[in-house]
C-alpha cells in the first residue's frame, strides 16, 4: 500500500528531477550567446551537447547498480553537487575546454537523477499507482524545461551569461539540502530491496537485465520516441524557430513553453493507458513514432518558411515523445525484479539519449558541411540547410521502429510461452466494441479487455 509520506517523499525527488532537467536543457537557450562568446560554430556547439548527453548516456548502467546498491537518497544528493559544480565552471568559461568541463559536470550530475527518482515509485507506491506515478514524474520535471525557458533565459539576457549560470548552480545546491534533510530511500517498514554484492553478481545482474527481451524492448522504445523532443528543446529548436523560420524570441518562448504544457497535459493520459491497457503499450510507442515523422515531414516539406500553427502542431507531437518515453520504464519494471530495476532502467534511460547525441552531432556537423560547400550561402543557420540537417532524424526513426518490432516478437513468443497471448490489435477492438454494445445495453459495467 502507499505510505502516507509517499507523497512527500516523491515531491522532494520530483524538485530535484525539476533542477536536473533545468540544467539540462538551459544549454538549448543559449545557443547564439554561446556561438558568441566561445567564437564557435555548429559543430563546435553541438559538442558542448553531444559530450554532456554522452556522459549521461554512458553513466545510465553504471547510475543504475550502484543505486541499486546505495539507495536513491545518495545518488540524487551526489548528483546536484555534480551540477551545481558544473554550473559554476559554465558560468566563468570564456573558451570551448573550460564551457565543455562544465557541461560535462552537469551530464555526470544529471545522469545520476533520474533513474534514482524512478526507483523510489514503486518502493513507495502500490503497484496499481505507479504506471500513473511514473507519469506523474516524467510531467512534473518539464517543468524544469521551462524554467530554463523563462526565468533562466530572462536573466540570462537582462544580467548576462555569469549571474544566469550562477543562478542554475544555487538551484542544485538548494536541491541538495532538501534531498539530505527529507528524503528516506524506503519506507520504515519496508525492508530494503538487497542488490547482489561482489563484481561478479553486479556483471551477472546486468546480463540477465539485458538478456530479458522486455528489457530491450523498453530500449528501443525509449530510443525512438524521446530523441526528437530532447534534439528540438537541448540544441537545434531555438536556433531552427530563430534564424531558419525567423521567429522572434516571445514567440519562440511561447512555443517552448507549449512544449511543456503539451508534455504535462499528456502524460496522465498516457499513464492511465498504460495501466488499463498493458498488452497495448507497444502500440502506443509506434504510434507516436509515426506521428513523429509526419509532423516533421510536414514542417521540412512545406515550400517557404511554416506558418506558426503548424510549428505549435510540431511542438505539440514533439512534446508526446517526452512521456511517451516512459513506457519503456514500465517495460523495465514488469519484466524484471525489484532488486534489479535501477538497472534495468538505466538500460533503458540509454536508448534515446544515445539517439539524442547521434542526432545532434549528425545535425551540426551537416550544417557546418553545408556552408563549407557553399550550399548555405553564408548562412550557417539558415531554412534550407537546416531542411536537410533535421532530415536526418527520419533514419533514426526508421531503425528504432524497426528493432522494436524485433524485440516486441521476442517479448510475445516469451509470455505466450507463460500462458499469456497478446490478441492482434483488430480482435482486441472488436472485442472492445462488443463489451461496449453489451454494457449499453445492460446497464451495466463491462471488463476492459
Amino acid at each position: 500500500m502507499t505510505a502516507p509520506r509517499a507523497w512527500l517523499i516523491w515531491t522532494i525527488g520530483i524538485f530535484a528531477y525539476l533542477v536536473a532537467v533545468s540544467q539540462r536543457t538551459s544549454f538549448g537557450v543559449v545557443g547564439l550567446e554561446a556561438t558568441e562568446r566561445f567564437h564557435a560554430g555548429a559543430s563546435a556547439i553541438s559538442f558542448f551537447t553531444v559530450l554532456q548527453l554522452l556522459v549521461y548516456a554512458g553513466l545510465q548502467i553504471p547510475v543504475g547498480l550502484l543505486v541499486d546498491r546505495f539507495g536513491s537518497r545518495a545518488m540524487i544528493a551526489g548528483g546536484a553537487v555534480l551540477m551545481g559544480l558544473g554550473q559554476l565552471q559554465l558560468a566563468f568559461a570564456d573558451a570551448i575546454p573550460g564551457g565543455i568541463a562544465g557541461r560535462v559536470l552537469v551530464g555526470a550530475g544529471d545522469a545520476m537523477t533520474f533513474i534514482s527518482v524512478i526507483r523510489l515509485i514503486p518502493l513507495w507506491f502500490a503497484p496499481v499507482r505507479v504506471p500513473l506515478v511514473t507519469q506523474l514524474t516524467g510531467m512534473s520535471g518539464q517543468l524544469g524545461q521551462l524554467f530554463s525557458v523563462v526565468p533562466f533565459a530572462f536573466v540570462l539576457h537582462s544580467y548576462g551569461w555569469t549571474p544566469g549560470f550562477l543562478m542554475l548552480a544555487g538551484m542544485s545546491g538548494l536541491a541538495v539540502v532538501l534531498v539530505l534533510v527529507l528524503l528516506q530511500d524506503h519506507p520504515p517498514a519496508v525492508p530494503r530491496p538487497q542488490a547482489q554484492q561482489g563484481l561478479r553478481a553486479t556483471g551477472a545482474s546486468l546480463a540477465r537485465a539485458w538478456r530479458q527481451p522486455g528489457t530491450r524492448l523498453g530500449l528501443w522504445s525509449h530510443f525512438t520516441i524521446q530523441f526528437s523532443g530532447t534534439v528540438f528543446a537541448m540544441t537545434w529548436g531555438y536556433p531552427f524557430l530563430i534564424s531558419a523560420q525567423g521567429l522572434d524570441a516571445t514567440t519562440v518562448a511561447a512555443l517552448m513553453a507549449l512544449y511543456v504544457a503539451s508534455a504535462m497535459a499528456v502524460g496522465p493520459f498516457i499513464g492511465r493507458f498504460v495501466s488499463r491497457h498493458p498488452l497495448r503499450r507497444s502500440t502506443m510507442v509506434l504510434l507516436i513514432a509515426a506521428a513523429t515523422a509526419a509532423a516533421w515531414a510536414a514542417v521540412l516539406l512545406i515550400p517557404g518558411r511554416s506558418p506558426l500553427w503548424l510549428l505549435a502542431g510540431l511542438v505539440m507531437v514533439l512534446a508526446i515523445g517526452g512521456p511517451g518515453s516512459m513506457i519503456g520504464f514500465d517495460f523495465a519494471r514488469t519484466f524484471n525484479p525489484a532488486h534489479r530495476i535501477g538497472t534495468a532502467t538505466g538500460i533503458v534511460n540509454v536508448g534515446g539519449f544515445i539517439a539524442a547525441l547521434i542526432a545532434i552531432f549528425l545535425i551540426g556537423l551537416v550544417l557546418d558541411i553545408l556552408k563549407a560547400t557553399g550550399f548555405s550561402n553564408g548562412v550557417l543557420y539558415g531554412l534550407e540547410p537546416f531542411r536537410i540537417a533535421l532530415s536526418v532524424q527520419f533514419l533514426l526513426l526508421g531503425f528504432g521502429v524497426g528493432a522494436i518490432l524485433v524485440c516486441r516478437r521476442k517479448v510475445r513468443r516469451q509470455m505466450a510461452a507463460q500462458g499469456v497471448v497478446v490478441p492482434p490489435l483488430l480482435t482486441a477492438l472488436s472485442r472492445q466494441r462488443r463489451a461496449n454494445l453489451a454494457e449499453r445495453r445492460q446497464g451495466s459495467p463491462a471488463g476492459d479487455d
